[in-house]
């Protein structure tokens, strides 16, 4: 089997590609098409754990869930993980093999294009359709050098190119034909049709601007897609949404009976945790940013994972988190921690390895007696496990590089199996786990806020929601999309020899 191809690039960063690409996974997988997600080059700290041991980015998961296929490293074969301002940590088909500044990435990268390509062949070999996203702005042409994510793939695979703008901001008009004048002609040659996206209000005002577009472009313009509103319920990739969507603090929280405080950590990782709780119709989810006090009526503060726990760490002492978390389990408040969190709330946290950075050990909130050392392979794997507390079944994975020991592990957070995993205080006010991912099992979910104090126990379901806002999403493109006239540009996949 040898697949057609088309490629999603935008004008810009979040302009809707993710989204876009995984609604046509599901439109055209409903259509009875083997689809398949790629993704050359991404970079995200929110992961996932793949089939195969690996992880891609989160984004790249979503997008085969709507295929209907399980993550695989192939769909996104370069991940960065950004661990410091000006560099990050390189995972190659879903396994860590450097960390490297942004300017020794760049002059290096090209080195990756074999696997790259590697992995996006082996997907056209078991596919009827590669639906491929890029990455940023398709419009960087000072980056375009051994450029791995946008043209550079485009070109070397021969993936025709569709370019979204997102009207939203404004300048649509300027920003798709901008693209096309400011970047290599040969670059804009791959560019077979013009996407507008995240459309607000009466469809026909913007008519002729869709004309215009297209005649000056000599290019079919495609839509405008309004924007789709149910997209705040899917899980975010890019850790800027936890700054500008209001999706992750419900407004009027007053009227809510249980309050979570979710530190927004510098290098916070795997945010989508929290997505199962913020659904809850009584919970209030809210990211406090950074300047700002955790609130004292919280009942229940979550430390969130870090892609560089040591240095996170220091940033929440710096914002005076600790002092709030302190105050709030003196309170009788209750704390969790979730990987980074759960380390960053031991006593001691050492890197003897100078695995974040200078070698040397920290002392933890010291609210859990256990000890965390950065040593070891990293742990990347799928975990069925059940709450010590309430037995309840609940899923979710490992994606942590360290041990943790100590009295409290001793009394776990849950089990696999017969082995005890995490760590609870004496009092049980203060948890750890390395569990990702606990709060889509729905049993569990329920047993611990009841446990903990929610009034309301709701009947969510958290999977089948997602499900159902990725079916509402397949229709929506169905109809602002001509799909049919979209299939016909994608071309067949030009495999290596």
């Amino acid at each position: 089997m040898t697949a057609s191809a088309l490629m999603f690039m935008g004008t810009g960063s979040d302009v809707g590609k993710s989204l876009i690409v995984a609604g046509l996974c599901r439109a055209y997988r409903r259509r009875g098409l083997k689809v398949a997600p790629f993704k050359p080059q991404n970079m995200s700290n929110n992961a996932a754990v793949t089939e195969d041991g690996g992880e891609i980015g989160r984004a790249q998961a979503l997008q085969a869930r709507a295929s209907g296929l399980a993550p695989h490293t192939r769909m996104n074969p370069l991940l960065l993980k950004p661990e410091q301002e000006t560099g990050a940590q390189v995972i190659l088909q879903g396994q860590r093999v450097a960390s490297m500044s942004a300017r020794q990435y760049f002059q290096t990268r090209q080195r990756f294009l074999p696997d790259v390509l590697s992995g996006f062949d082996e997907l056209a070999n078991t596919a009827d359709l590669v639906l491929v996203e890029g990455a940023g702005s398709a419009s960087e042409v000072n980056l375009r050098h051994n450029d791995l994510a946008n043209f550079g793939f485009a070109r070397a695979a021969g993936v025709p190119v569709a370019l979204i703008g997102d009207i939203q901001r404004g300048g649509v008009i300027a920003a798709l034909l901008g693209t096309l004048s400011v970047v290599d002609p040969d670059d804009a040659a791959c560019i077979v049709a013009l996407i507008v996206n995240k459309f607000q209000g009466d469809l026909t005002l913007f008519e002729q601007g869709m004309d215009f577009i297209a005649a000056r472009a000599d290019l079919p313009c495609f839509g405008p897609v309004p924007l789709f509103l149910d997209a705040e319920k899917l899980p975010a990739e890019d850790a800027l949404g936890l700054d500008a969507r209001p999706k992750y603090t419900r407004l009027r929280s007053e009227e809510v009976s249980f309050k979570i405080a979710v530190p927004r950590l510098a290098r916070i990782a795997n945010f989508d945790d929290f997505d199962p709780l913020r659904a809850e119709p009584d919970v209030c989810v809210t990211f406090i940013q950074p300047g700002s006090p955790i609130p004292r009526d919280t009942d229940l503060i979550i430390l969130p994972g870090s892609k560089a726990t040591i240095a996170d760490l220091a940033f929440l002492r710096e914002q005076g988190w600790d002092i709030d978390i302190a105050a709030h389990v003196r309170n009788g408040g209750v704390v969790l921690g979730i990987c980074g969190g759960y380390q960053m709330l031991g006593k001691v946290l050492a890197d003897p390895q100078a695995i974040e950075g200078p070698s040397g050990s920290v002392n933890g909130l010291g609210l859990l007696d256990v000890e965390t050392i950065l040593a070891g392979r990293k742990q990347l794997r799928v975990e069925n496990a059940r709450e010590a507390v309430s037995g309840a079944p609940l899923g979710g994975y490992h994606m942590h590089l360290g041990v943790t020991n100590g009295p409290d592990c001793a009394r776990p957070f849950a089990f696999v199996g017969k082995k005890k995993q995490g760590a609870v205080s004496p009092d049980g006010r203060v948890m750890g786990t390395y569990l990702h991912g606990v709060f889509a099992s729905d049993d569990f979910r329920r047993a611990f806020l009841k446990r903990l104090g929610l009034r309301s126990a709701s009947n969510l379901n958290y999977e089948t929601q997602i499900e159902g806002v990725l079916d509402g999403l397949a229709a929506h493109l169905e109809q602002y999309l001509d799909l049919d006239a979209l299939l016909a540009l994608a071309k067949p996949v030009r495999l290596a020899e």
